[in-house]
């Protein structure tokens, strides 16, 4: 690129041809004022802020729409210009809102921070100000029209960045405002809700409804999905390239955070969902299904198997249980170079992937694929190895042990007879399923509980021959920590939900199980934040049931000679940096979070990875790029109806076909409807690409002192 230099307030100033005079001094950290300009629109020159004198140039020009030129000596600071900024900046503030110049609550207000720099204190041209109620109307972005400044930067945005179209300047002349064609909302004008504009504005006209918390990382507001993901994964990324039909590439951005992408696609919990700005328009995006399409039509072309893995070490790492935290972190030390070893006290590797969640949910030949594919890093895995003894594994010259032992232990119901036969714990009725154990759970079953463990085992008690299985649950639905699909499947499959009850005591008759319930209601809100349940007096009644399953929670069992700290649940005490109390021993998992997500193991088990690497003096590095870096297009272009796109239905089984087998009862997305679910995405992150603005320095200097 060609080069020229001019000089702009006594300094030689070097830039590429084809610069503007007002981007030559902003990148030499020369501040000029302005406020209609952005470095990624095309400059208008409409505030007249950024004005400057030029020599043998007549008057004074706008910076932002003059080039520079070789030679040219440029003065930002004179009388002339400075009456400008003063007048263009008090006819800005005339009809503005009273409080701008001191308002405190938007420390990056540009307008403020400008007028500011400019020495203005108060509004000396006062004009009877616009008095307009904020349009909170559209979902995501409220609009105040009494701070609009009218730079068009907003509409440049919405034009130039996404090709939408949808605002414009509305009733030229006096009246002008910014808005829709025949004042639209958002969704009636096809908005594509990308908040361009919103990244763009400098008074806060144009502001988000969810504002920043103190210290909050502007990502975790604007790009919700990645910051709730435990593993981080970039799930906007991943969309896109299967919006493309990328899958290979779709699936290889997946695998860049985590090893399980189609375990995932089945059984995740999704909390990306749950914050998904989508759903504030209608519904949220199906992230996980589209993660299940990335990993089941990547095909041949895997870009993953091109992964690295670093020279030997000399290292070994034991560690103990292969659930999602022991093989997640077995995977990446392997990658790094150590010798790994997972010892399995199951006669299967795959922890509650393959004894917990049922083969409905999660196919075995997924499970067992993924993990054969896991472990062609070299690790190896020891079944039917239970661990009583941590020196052991120390005198066998493992250099660092990580506990990745799991919550395997269900919790008794703790009324009067629940000891007695027929009454069981949902995690080992479902273990020993999942282990091709013959189980009979007779004709009329209960389960206890409202998780998705209880939902798990009633729908497996009724695919062993069960007639009538009823849930029992102390809240009601809305209280249940289900998830909904999950809740939705039971249903649908004829199991009965039994809300606001509570068991009481059990007794055997005649060979059955006796359950008493008592009725309950809600009263205030407890510690978890739903309403606590109450017993209502003399509400008793009592059912017949053949098996009674306890799905109340989950236990874990540390073996004492482990000589390490374990806290309130029995779960192991560790540091940021999983390490317990024990030197070289670090922990994950269940173990140290009580029984959490899937996801949330696998992301525990990367933690561990990255500082048991570091332990034995590696760098922790265990990220590496495994899709191709593209250019991202902000290009959107206008939608027809693009906000009442419907989230895609998932199909299934049918209901009568469901309760005869362990069938898959979910089916993943074929193509044409994978594209059309990743259309839906709003692309959060494009707004995080969008140039930050520099803000002016504090007064008496030129130098730039910060962005927005």
């Amino acid at each position: 690129m060609e080069t020229i230099t001019l000089t702009i307030d006594g300094r030689e100033v070097t830039t590429t041809k084809g610069k503007s005079i007002l981007e030559a001094a902003l990148d030499a950290d020369i501040y000029i004022p302005n406020l209609c300009y952005h470095p990624d629109l095309t400059p208008w020159g409409a505030c007249r802020l950024c004005v400057v004198e030029i020599e043998k140039i007549r008057g004074a020009p706008t910076s932002c729409t003059l080039q520079a030129e070789n030679g040219m000596v440029v003065k930002t600071r004179t009388p002339l210009v400075d009456n400008i900024r003063r007048v263009a900046m008090e006819l800005i503030l005339a009809n503005h809102p009273q409080d701008c110049l001191t308002c405190e609550q938007n420390l990056n207000c540009e307008l403020q921070a400008v007028a500011q720099y400019l020495n203005i204190k108060h509004q000396p041209l006062r004009i009877s100000p616009r008095e307009i109620p904020v349009n909170t109307s559209n979902p995501l972005f409220d609009h105040d029209l009494s701070k609009c400044i009218l730079c068009g930067r907003c509409v440049r945005a919405c034009y130039e960045l996404r090709g939408a179209g949808v605002l414009s300047f509305m009733q030229r002349g006096k009246d002008t405002y910014i808005g829709t064609a025949f004042d639209r909302s958002l969704i009636e004008a096809n908005c594509r809700f990308c908040g361009a504009c919103v990244e763009v504005c400098p008074t806060g006209a144009l502001r988000d409804k969810r504002e920043l918390k103190p210290g909050e990382p502007r990502a975790a507001a604007l790009v919700p999905c990645q910051n709730a993901c435990p593993a981080g994964i970039d799930i906007p990324r991943y969309i896109r390239f299967v919006t493309q039909g990328k899958y290979p590439e779709a699936a290889a951005v997946i695998r860049e955070k985590v090893p399980f992408p189609n375990v995932l696609g089945h059984v995740c919990s999704h909390p990306c969902e749950l914050v998904c700005r989508r759903g504030e328009i209608n519904e949220a995006i199906s992230i996980r299904m589209l993660k299940r399409s990335a990993a089941e039509k990547e095909g041949k072309k895997t870009l993953s198997r091109k992964t690295r893995k670093n020279p030997a070490t000399g290292k070994k790492v034991a560690v103990v249980g292969a659930g999602p935290a022991g093989l997640t972190a077995a995977y990446y030390l392997s990658k790094q170079g150590h010798e790994v070893t997972i010892f399995e006290a199951l006669p299967l590797p795959g922890g509650m992937l393959r004894v917990g969640i049922p083969e409905y949910r999660l196919p075995r030949k997924v499970l067992d694929n993924e993990i054969k594919e896991m472990q062609k890093t070299g690790f190896t895995i020891k079944t039917n190895s239970r661990v009583n003894s941590l020196d052991n594994l120390f005198n066998q010259e493992y250099q660092a042990i990580f506990l990745a032992i799991g919550a395997h232990q269900g919790n008794k119901i703790g009324v009067t007879g629940d000891n007695l036969s027929g009454v069981i714990d949902a995690i080992t009725f479902l273990r020993e399923v999942g282990l091709g154990q013959k189980v009979e759970p007779g004709n009329n079953v209960a389960v206890i509980g409202g998780g998705n463990v209880a939902i798990d085992a009633a729908r497996t008690a009724l695919r062993l021959g069960s007639k009538n299985v009823t849930i029992i649950y102390r809240r009601t639905r809305a209280e249940m920590p289900a998830a909904e699909e999950e809740i939705n499947g039971a249903l649908e499959e004829g199991i009965h939900l039994e809300y606001l009850a509570a068991p009481g005591k059990i007794w055997s008759e005649n060979n059955k199980l006796k359950l008493e319930c008592i009725r309950m209601e809600l009263g205030e809100a407890d510690a978890s934040g739903r309403r606590r349940p109450v017993p209502v007096k003399n509400s008793e009644f009592t059912a017949t049931y053949d098996n009674i399953i306890s799905a109340i929670g989950q236990a874990l069992h540390v073996p004492e000679n482990f000589n390490i700290t374990t806290g309130k649940g029995n779960v192991i005490q560790t540091d940021n940096n999983s390490l317990t109390n024990r030197s070289g021993v670090f922990a994950g998992g269940d173990a140290v979070t009580t029984p959490a997500s899937v996801i949330s193991a696998i992301a525990s088990g990367r933690q561990g990875a990255i500082a048991i690497d570091k332990y034995l003096g590696g760098n922790g590095v265990i990220d590496e790029q495994l899709a191709p870096v593209e250019e991202v297009i902000p290009w959107l272009g206008c939608a027809e109806g693009f906000a009442r796109l419907k989230r895609q239905e998932i199909t299934s089984l049918p209901a009568s076909e469901r309760c005869i087998s362990f069938a898959e009862v979910e089916k993943g997305y074929d193509r044409k409807t994978s594209a059309l679910e990743s259309n839906r995405c709003l692309q959060c992150d494009l707004r995080m690409k969008i140039t930050p603005v520099k803000l002016p320095p504090k007064r008496g200097t030129t130098k730039g002192s910060g962005q927005k």
